[in-house]
This record gives structure tokens, C-alpha cells and sequence, in this order.
């Protein structure tokens, strides 16, 4: 979660949606993402919306945080109303959620299976820190109902780990993951970062080759963004680290590549491999543009059309929460114009590619000349979908641009 909110229109008390809105509910499949917007320590490179102890404050503490979500659960089923609505997926993400007591995540899980029902076979994702879970606690929220777990690995080199200011020990991650699957997980996620400074192509596919090792069913590489307000970004300005550089990001994404393709792994989306069947649906919700509503501080929602966010800090969230009215802070309409944008802007980074009939005439136009120019697969106006080549894949967000002008 961005610890920047956007501007947009005041969100209402009550959290009401429009009527035409509320008409579209559970014609879309529905998803529920919570945030735990809690750290033990800040990792030099974070901009999400995360605040470690000494951060908080008063008004709000990590024991009283299950009430206060549950709170909100049950506040999205009065909004959303009394019709069929089973939750598909279910992301916990952070921060970092298994700072919590395991008991306190099966509570939200349970309530929002109360609220709405979990579909069966319903993906149920945590995110978690390699240092802030065992074997012990992987047990005890599989049988909470967990379904897939993501570590964050970021490296195996720790030179680079203490770049980014990371806490757990190369070997960690990996020994998480021989945990999660003896525990019964059904799929395990290794996420990467590639273009720290201090990183070498060498040092990089030695973190690759530790993550394959580890045998997951899932790995995300992305590359270093250095936010404004960091530490990271601190240390660069102060001229302490060099600014992660373009072309060694681009060959850090094409040694990733090959060596997950080799190792069995496909891409389904830009940043992100799987086994067959291992795919993140949660995240393919939002790239599919699905419904969902977003639990916790900051956390943003989605449903038929209008987007909304939670008031950021974790104490507002607490005193919306006690004050029973919505935590929605604003909140925006996206008409069929921004729509259309959106599926163009997110679409195109999915391996099954974008239905070219979100393009507009000039934009139709503008496919031909990237397919032309090697970064779209040949065939897009026969078959109806355009999909990026690896080079496609390393310009996306210049394909896109091109695309919507």
C-alpha cells in the first residue's frame, strides 16, 4: 500500500455507493484485501503504508487491530448488501501481517467468511517476513485456512540484504518455504528485488539460483524503485550509493527471465513466474480490473467502477472504526473512459495480453507499428489480443503510452 493517497471526492458517512453501482454487485467476482500496516523495523527502500512501534503513536496497537478490521468487515457487508457475494480470493499483505498473532489472522479470515462466504477453493494469500514466522505458526495458519503464503527474500547475498536494510539471514527464505509446503501450503510465493546498489549481475543469479533451489511454485522479480522520502533515496542524494541504472535493471530483468524460464517458470504478468497453476489469482483480480474491497488504514477498494481509500494513519482508522461511520477518506468514479485506460495500463502486462478491442482507432493504428517495431507478438489484429514480447516487456510503460495517445 503507497503511503501517498491521492486526491478524489469525500467518501460518504455511511459508505453508500451509488445506485447504479450497488445494482452491478456480484455480477463481478469479488475479492477482499487486508492491510497490516505493521512493522518491526523499516526497511530502507519502503514507501508503503507501514509504521513500526516507535511510529505509531497513541490511539492504535497492533492487539487491538483483528477488532477493528472485523469491524470493518462487517461494515462492507452492510454496504455491499445481503445478495450472494463469496469472496474468491483473500490477500493479507502489509507491512508485514504475521507480526500478529496467527489467532488474531484466523479471526479476520473467519469473519470475512461469515460477512461473505469464502468460494470454494478459494485462494487465501499472507504475506510474511521470513524472521517473523516458524514452522509452529505455518501450521497453525494453514489450519486457520491460509491456502498461499509469499516470503520476501529480496536477496541471498548479504551485502545486499543490508542495503536494503533487510533483517533475516540469506538462508531463511528458503528454509520458510520447506516449511510452509510440510505444513500443507498449497502454493508458496519467493519475492525478489534486482538493481540495489552494491548488486552484481554474478550476486543476482546467485539469488535466483537460491530461489529456484527453493523450489516455490511462484517468484516475483522486480526492480528497485528509489522513492522520494526513503532512506534509500536519502543515502543516494547524500551520494553514499549510486542510482540503480536503466540498462543494468533492463539485463538484471533478461537474466531473470531466462534463468526462471529454464528452471520451468512462465511469466503470467511482467514481474511475476509461476509453475502451472501457481499463478497469484488475488493479483490477477486486479489486473483483470475485478471487484474488491480493501480492509485496514490506506487500504484501497474497487466495486463497479468507483474506487475509494481509507483514511491512512492506523490511529484515524481506529476512531472512524470507533465512531461506526465509514474509514473511506475519498473516493473516485472511473467513467467508461478511465476505465477503458485502466484495462489498457494493466491488461497489457498479463501474459494472456490485452483485447484490442479497449484500443481506440488511433491506438489500433499504434499496434501496428509496435508490432513492427518487435514489441508486440505478430498476430494481434488476427487473433484480437496483443501480447508483449521480453523486449515489449522491458518498454511496457512506453508501449502503453503510445497505445493511449
Amino acid at each position: 500500500m503507497p503511503s501517498t493517497l491521492p486526491d478524489g471526492d469525500p467518501a460518504p458517512p455511511d459508505g453508500a455507493l451509488p445506485g447504479d453501482v450497488r445494482a452491478q454487485v456480484g455480477r463481478t467476482p469479488f475479492s477482499v484485501y487486508v492491510h497490516v500496516p505493521y512493522c518491526a523495523t523499516r526497511c530502507g527502500y519502503c514507501d508503503f503504508n507501514t509504521y513500526t512501534a516507535a511510529e505509531l503513536g497513541g490511539g492504535a496497537s497492533q492487539a487491538s487491530y483483528a477488532r477493528d478490521a472485523i469491524a470493518e468487515i462487517k461494515f462492507a457487508r452492510r454496504v455491499l448488501g445481503d445478495g450472494e457475494l463469496p469472496v474468491q480470493t483473500v490477500f493479507f499483505g502489509g507491512g508485514t501481517p504475521t507480526l500478529l498473532p496467527a489467532g488474531d489472522l484466523a479471526s479476520m479470515l473467519a469473519a470475512i467468511d461469515d460477512a461473505f462466504g469464502l468460494a470454494v477453493h478459494a485462494e487465501v494469500t499472507i504475506e510474511a517476513n521470513p524472521e517473523s514466522v516458524d514452522a509452529q505458526a505455518l501450521i497453525a495458519l494453514r489450519a486457520a485456512g491460509f491456502t498461499r503464503i509469499s516470503f520476501g527474500m529480496q536477496s541471498a547475498q548479504p551485502h545486499v540484504l543490508a542495503v536494503l536494510d533487510r533483517q533475516h539471514t540469506p538462508g531463511a527464505p528458503t528454509q520458510r518455504v520447506a516449511e510452509a509446503k510440510a505444513a500443507g501450503f498449497d502454493h508458496v510465493s519467493l519475492d525478489l528485488i534486482y538493481g540495489t546498489p552494491g548488486e552484481s549481475d554474478d550476486d543476482w543469479r546467485a539469488s535466483l539460483a537460491a530461489a529456484i533451489d527453493a523450489a516455490p511454485d511462484h517468484i516475483s522479480a522486480y526492480s528497485l524503485i528509489v522513492e522520494d522520502g526513503t532512506r534509500l533515496a536519502a543515502r543516494i542524494a547524500r551520494g553514499e550509493l549510486p542510482r540503480p541504472d536503466d540498462d543494468v535493471l533492463a539485463d538484471r530483468y533478461v537474466i531473470a527471465d531466462d534463468a526462471l524460464s529454464d528452471a520451468g517458470y512462465t511469466w503470467y504478468e511482467v514481474s511475476n513466474w509461476a509453475k502451472p497453476g501457481g499463478e497469484c489469482q488475488h493479483n490477477l483480480a486486479y489486473w483483470r480490473s475485478a471487484d474488491w474491497w480493501g480492509v485496514g488504514p490506506g487500504a484501497h477498494s474497487h466495486v463497479g467502477g468507483v474506487r475509494w481509500w481509507n483514511v491512512k494513519h492506523p490511529t484515524a482508522y481506529a476512531q472512524r472504526i470507533a465512531d461506526h461511520v465509514s474509514p473511506g477518506a475519498a473516493r473516485e468514479y472511473l467513467d467508461a473512459q478511465m476505465q477503458r485506460v485502466e484495462r489498457v495500463l494493466l491488461e497489457l502486462r498479463l501474459r494472456s495480453g490485452l483485447d484490442i478491442d479497449n484500443l481506440d482507432d488511433s491506438g489500433r493504428r499504434q499496434l501496428a507499428a509496435e508490432i513492427d517495431a518487435g514489441l508486440v507478438e505478430p498476430g494481434a489484429t488476427e487473433s484480437g489480443t496483443a501480447v508483449l514480447t521480453r523486449a515489449g516487456r522491458l518498454l511496457a510503460d512506453g508501449v502503453v503510452r503510445r497505445l493511449l495517445s
